[in-house]
Protein backbone atom coordinates (compact mmCIF):
# COMPACT_ATOMS: atom_id res chain seq x y z
CA UNK A 1 0.00 0.00 0.00
CA UNK A 2 1.00 3.97 -0.56
CA UNK A 3 2.60 5.50 3.26
CA UNK A 4 -0.69 7.05 2.80
CA UNK A 5 -3.30 4.47 2.64
CA UNK A 6 -1.32 3.23 5.77
CA UNK A 7 -1.97 6.83 7.66
CA UNK A 8 -5.67 6.81 5.67
CA UNK A 9 -6.40 3.01 7.48
CA UNK A 10 -4.97 4.26 11.16
CA UNK A 11 -6.80 7.78 10.95
CA UNK A 12 -9.96 6.28 10.18
CA UNK A 13 -9.39 3.08 12.79
CA UNK A 14 -8.46 5.98 15.28
CA UNK A 15 -11.37 8.09 14.66
CA UNK A 16 -13.96 5.03 15.23
CA UNK A 17 -11.97 3.76 18.60
CA UNK A 18 -11.36 7.15 19.90
CA UNK A 19 -13.68 9.79 18.34
CA UNK A 20 -15.78 12.16 20.23
CA UNK A 21 -19.16 13.34 19.20
CA UNK A 22 -19.69 17.17 18.89
CA UNK A 23 -22.97 18.61 20.62
CA UNK A 24 -23.50 22.03 18.59
CA UNK A 25 -22.22 21.64 15.28
CA UNK A 26 -21.84 24.63 12.75
CA UNK A 27 -22.49 22.47 9.56
CA UNK A 28 -25.74 21.26 8.71
CA UNK A 29 -26.67 19.29 5.68
CA UNK A 30 -28.48 20.03 2.54
CA UNK A 31 -31.99 18.70 4.58
CA UNK A 32 -31.52 20.95 7.48
CA UNK A 33 -30.34 18.43 9.64
CA UNK A 34 -27.39 18.98 12.23
CA UNK A 35 -24.10 17.45 10.72
CA UNK A 36 -22.55 16.30 13.71
CA UNK A 37 -18.79 14.62 13.31
CA UNK A 38 -16.75 11.90 15.22
CA UNK A 39 -13.41 13.25 16.07
CA UNK A 40 -9.60 13.27 17.61
CA UNK A 41 -7.50 16.09 18.05
CA UNK A 42 -4.14 16.68 17.45
CA UNK A 43 -1.33 14.25 14.98
CA UNK A 44 0.72 14.54 12.34
CA UNK A 45 1.41 12.23 8.38
CA UNK A 46 5.23 12.70 6.83
CA UNK A 47 6.70 11.40 3.49
CA UNK A 48 9.76 11.93 2.14
CA UNK A 49 8.99 12.68 -1.57
CA UNK A 50 12.42 12.76 -2.02
CA UNK A 51 12.52 8.80 -1.22
CA UNK A 52 8.82 7.82 -3.26
CA UNK A 53 6.76 8.17 -0.09
CA UNK A 54 3.29 9.49 -1.42
CA UNK A 55 -0.11 10.82 0.20
CA UNK A 56 -1.80 9.83 -2.27
CA UNK A 57 -4.40 6.73 -1.31
CA UNK A 58 -5.85 4.16 -3.55
CA UNK A 59 -8.85 2.84 -1.04
CA UNK A 60 -11.08 5.00 -3.52
CA UNK A 61 -10.01 7.62 -6.30
CA UNK A 62 -8.80 10.76 -5.47
CA UNK A 63 -9.19 13.86 -7.87
CA UNK A 64 -5.93 14.86 -8.81
CA UNK A 65 -6.44 17.06 -11.40
CA UNK A 66 -9.04 19.18 -9.72
CA UNK A 67 -6.33 18.78 -6.18
CA UNK A 68 -3.82 20.35 -8.53
CA UNK A 69 -6.05 23.65 -9.73
CA UNK A 70 -8.17 23.96 -6.37
CA UNK A 71 -4.28 25.40 -5.16
CA UNK A 72 -3.10 27.13 -8.49
CA UNK A 73 -6.41 29.07 -7.84
CA UNK A 74 -5.52 29.90 -4.05
CA UNK A 75 -1.43 30.41 -4.40
CA UNK A 76 -1.15 30.97 -8.01
CA UNK A 77 -4.12 32.88 -9.40
CA UNK A 78 -4.72 34.61 -6.00
CA UNK A 79 -8.57 34.36 -6.76
CA UNK A 80 -11.55 34.18 -4.57
CA UNK A 81 -13.58 34.03 -8.01
CA UNK A 82 -15.83 30.77 -8.43
CA UNK A 83 -16.23 31.74 -12.19
CA UNK A 84 -12.13 31.39 -12.52
CA UNK A 85 -12.27 28.60 -10.53
CA UNK A 86 -14.96 26.77 -12.68
CA UNK A 87 -13.88 28.13 -16.34
CA UNK A 88 -10.52 27.60 -15.76
CA UNK A 89 -10.34 24.39 -13.68
CA UNK A 90 -13.58 22.60 -14.04
CA UNK A 91 -13.99 23.09 -10.09
CA UNK A 92 -17.29 23.79 -8.87
CA UNK A 93 -17.75 22.58 -5.16
CA UNK A 94 -16.98 25.76 -3.51
CA UNK A 95 -20.22 26.76 -4.94
CA UNK A 96 -21.81 26.21 -1.61
CA UNK A 97 -19.48 28.67 -0.01
CA UNK A 98 -20.72 31.31 -2.21
CA UNK A 99 -21.27 34.83 -0.21
CA UNK A 100 -23.60 35.77 -2.84
CA UNK A 101 -20.94 37.52 -5.92
CA UNK A 102 -19.53 34.31 -7.37
CA UNK A 103 -16.82 34.39 -4.68
CA UNK A 104 -16.51 33.13 -1.41
CA UNK A 105 -15.35 36.69 -0.40
CA UNK A 106 -12.04 37.69 1.94
CA UNK A 107 -10.73 34.00 2.31
CA UNK A 108 -8.12 32.19 0.77
CA UNK A 109 -7.22 33.32 -2.47
CA UNK A 110 -8.42 36.60 -2.18
CA UNK A 111 -6.15 36.33 1.11
CA UNK A 112 -3.19 35.60 -0.79
CA UNK A 113 -3.62 38.39 -3.29
CA UNK A 114 -4.23 41.11 -0.49
CA UNK A 115 -0.90 40.45 1.42
CA UNK A 116 1.12 39.01 -1.81
CA UNK A 117 1.67 35.64 -0.01
CA UNK A 118 3.22 33.81 -2.52
CA UNK A 119 4.96 37.05 -4.07
CA UNK A 120 6.63 36.98 -0.61
CA UNK A 121 7.75 33.38 -0.12
CA UNK A 122 9.60 33.32 -3.21
CA UNK A 123 11.21 36.36 -2.68
CA UNK A 124 12.21 35.49 0.80
CA UNK A 125 13.39 32.22 -0.16
CA UNK A 126 15.35 33.60 -2.96
CA UNK A 127 17.01 36.13 -0.49
CA UNK A 128 17.87 33.82 2.29
CA UNK A 129 17.08 30.61 1.35
CA UNK A 130 18.63 29.28 4.41
CA UNK A 131 16.18 31.35 6.84
CA UNK A 132 13.21 30.11 9.11
CA UNK A 133 10.93 32.61 8.63
CA UNK A 134 9.79 31.22 5.27
CA UNK A 135 5.84 31.16 6.11
CA UNK A 136 2.31 31.31 4.51
CA UNK A 137 0.09 32.21 6.97
CA UNK A 138 -3.87 32.96 5.52
CA UNK A 139 -5.40 33.24 9.21
CA UNK A 140 -5.52 36.73 8.61
CA UNK A 141 -7.98 38.34 11.22
CA UNK A 142 -8.92 41.52 9.51
CA UNK A 143 -9.88 39.57 6.87
CA UNK A 144 -12.25 37.90 8.13
CA UNK A 145 -14.48 41.35 9.32
CA UNK A 146 -15.73 41.50 6.13
CA UNK A 147 -18.08 38.68 3.89
CA UNK A 148 -16.44 35.58 3.57
CA UNK A 149 -17.54 31.95 2.86
CA UNK A 150 -15.52 29.52 5.28
CA UNK A 151 -12.29 29.85 7.16
CA UNK A 152 -9.01 28.36 5.96
CA UNK A 153 -9.09 24.90 7.17
CA UNK A 154 -5.29 24.29 5.62
CA UNK A 155 -4.45 27.59 6.88
CA UNK A 156 -0.27 27.77 7.39
CA UNK A 157 2.72 26.54 5.26
CA UNK A 158 5.99 26.36 6.63
CA UNK A 159 9.32 26.23 4.06
CA UNK A 160 13.11 25.30 4.88
CA UNK A 161 15.89 24.56 2.33
CA UNK A 162 17.95 21.49 3.38
CA UNK A 163 21.74 21.02 2.39
CA UNK A 164 21.75 17.25 2.59
CA UNK A 165 25.33 15.43 3.43
CA UNK A 166 24.63 14.12 -0.37
CA UNK A 167 25.12 17.25 -1.88
CA UNK A 168 21.78 17.66 -2.82
CA UNK A 169 19.47 20.87 -2.07
CA UNK A 170 16.30 19.89 -0.86
CA UNK A 171 13.04 21.78 0.26
CA UNK A 172 11.15 20.51 2.95
CA UNK A 173 7.75 22.32 3.97
CA UNK A 174 4.97 21.49 6.78
CA UNK A 175 1.10 22.18 6.70
CA UNK A 176 -0.88 22.75 9.25
CA UNK A 177 -4.53 22.43 9.33
CA UNK A 178 -6.97 23.33 11.78
CA UNK A 179 -9.67 21.00 11.02
CA UNK A 180 -10.12 17.94 8.26
CA UNK A 181 -13.56 16.42 6.76
CA UNK A 182 -11.10 13.34 6.69
CA UNK A 183 -12.88 10.83 3.91
CA UNK A 184 -13.68 13.59 1.42
CA UNK A 185 -10.58 16.22 1.62
CA UNK A 186 -7.86 14.53 4.18
CA UNK A 187 -6.09 12.67 1.08
CA UNK A 188 -7.04 15.60 -1.60
CA UNK A 189 -5.43 18.54 0.97
CA UNK A 190 -2.04 16.52 1.13
CA UNK A 191 -1.78 16.23 -2.37
CA UNK A 192 -2.19 18.94 -3.09
CA UNK A 193 0.06 20.95 -0.53
CA UNK A 194 2.73 18.13 -1.74
CA UNK A 195 2.09 19.43 -4.98
CA UNK A 196 2.51 22.86 -3.93
CA UNK A 197 5.60 21.83 -2.78
CA UNK A 198 7.06 20.65 -5.48
CA UNK A 199 6.00 23.40 -7.72
CA UNK A 200 8.20 25.64 -5.16
CA UNK A 201 10.97 23.60 -5.23
CA UNK A 202 10.72 23.90 -9.43
CA UNK A 203 10.93 27.51 -9.17
CA UNK A 204 14.16 27.43 -7.30
CA UNK A 205 15.51 24.31 -8.68
CA UNK A 206 15.84 22.17 -5.62
CA UNK A 207 14.79 18.98 -5.12
CA UNK A 208 11.27 18.14 -3.61
CA UNK A 209 11.86 16.17 0.06
CA UNK A 210 9.68 15.83 2.89
CA UNK A 211 6.52 17.29 3.42
CA UNK A 212 4.78 16.97 6.68
CA UNK A 213 0.94 17.23 7.38
CA UNK A 214 0.12 18.66 11.17
CA UNK A 215 -4.07 18.29 11.43
CA UNK A 216 -5.18 19.75 15.13
CA UNK A 217 -8.77 18.00 15.13
CA UNK A 218 -10.06 15.64 12.31
CA UNK A 219 -13.26 14.47 11.82
CA UNK A 220 -15.77 11.64 9.45
CA UNK A 221 -19.56 12.86 9.57
CA UNK A 222 -22.11 10.60 10.96
CA UNK A 223 -23.50 9.92 7.30
CA UNK A 224 -20.34 8.62 6.81
CA UNK A 225 -19.82 6.43 8.78
CA UNK A 226 -20.65 3.21 6.46
CA UNK A 227 -18.20 4.30 3.50
CA UNK A 228 -15.64 4.95 6.81
CA UNK A 229 -16.14 0.98 7.30
CA UNK A 230 -15.45 0.25 3.42
CA UNK A 231 -12.50 1.80 3.23
CA UNK A 232 -11.04 0.10 6.46
CA UNK A 233 -12.27 -3.30 4.38
CA UNK A 234 -10.86 -2.35 1.47
CA UNK A 235 -7.13 -3.94 0.17
CA UNK A 236 -5.43 -1.05 -1.64
CA UNK A 237 -3.51 -1.62 -5.05
CA UNK A 238 -0.02 -1.26 -5.38
CA UNK A 239 1.79 1.30 -6.84
CA UNK A 240 4.10 3.92 -6.38
CA UNK A 241 2.90 7.05 -7.11
CA UNK A 242 4.89 10.22 -7.70
CA UNK A 243 4.38 13.89 -8.42
CA UNK A 244 5.80 15.27 -11.29
CA UNK A 245 6.51 19.11 -12.79
CA UNK A 246 6.94 19.33 -16.73
CA UNK A 247 10.98 19.88 -16.80
CA UNK A 248 10.36 22.74 -19.35
CA UNK A 249 8.40 24.78 -17.32
CA UNK A 250 10.87 26.88 -14.11
CA UNK A 251 8.99 29.83 -12.97
CA UNK A 252 6.08 29.16 -10.14
CA UNK A 253 3.42 31.37 -12.07
CA UNK A 254 4.14 29.95 -15.49
CA UNK A 255 2.92 25.97 -14.28
CA UNK A 256 -0.58 24.97 -15.44
CA UNK A 257 -2.62 22.70 -14.37
CA UNK A 258 -1.44 20.32 -17.00
CA UNK A 259 2.19 20.72 -15.89
CA UNK A 260 1.67 18.84 -12.73
CA UNK A 261 2.00 14.92 -13.35
CA UNK A 262 0.67 12.37 -11.44
CA UNK A 263 2.51 9.42 -12.50
CA UNK A 264 2.42 5.57 -11.47
CA UNK A 265 -1.38 5.98 -10.10
CA UNK A 266 -3.27 3.63 -12.20
CA UNK A 267 -6.68 5.44 -12.25
CA UNK A 268 -8.72 2.75 -13.63
CA UNK A 269 -7.74 -0.17 -11.77
CA UNK A 270 -8.57 1.64 -8.57
CA UNK A 271 -12.08 2.37 -10.01
CA UNK A 272 -12.16 -0.92 -10.51
CA UNK A 273 -10.76 -2.40 -7.71
CA UNK A 274 -11.77 0.48 -5.17
CA UNK A 275 -14.67 2.61 -6.56
CA UNK A 276 -15.72 5.78 -6.04
CA UNK A 277 -18.07 6.57 -2.33
CA UNK A 278 -20.37 9.31 -2.15
CA UNK A 279 -20.38 11.72 0.91
CA UNK A 280 -23.05 14.04 1.74
CA UNK A 281 -21.55 17.46 2.35
CA UNK A 282 -21.90 19.60 5.62
CA UNK A 283 -22.22 23.52 4.77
Amino acid sequence: MTKGDLYTKEIIQRILDEGTLDQNPRPHYTDGTPAHTLSVNHGMCTYDLSKGESPLITLRPIATKSAIGEILWIYQDASNSLDILKDKYGITWWDEWDIGNRTIGACYGETVRRHQLTHNLLNEIAANPDGRRHIINLWQEDDFKEPHGLKPCAFQTVWNVRHEKDGIDYLDMCLFQRSSDFLTAGCINQVQYAAFLCMVAKHFDYTPGRFTWFYDNIQIYDRHMEQARIMLEREPVECHPKIEINPDVHNFYDIKQSDVIISGYPRDEIKQKNPQLKFELGV
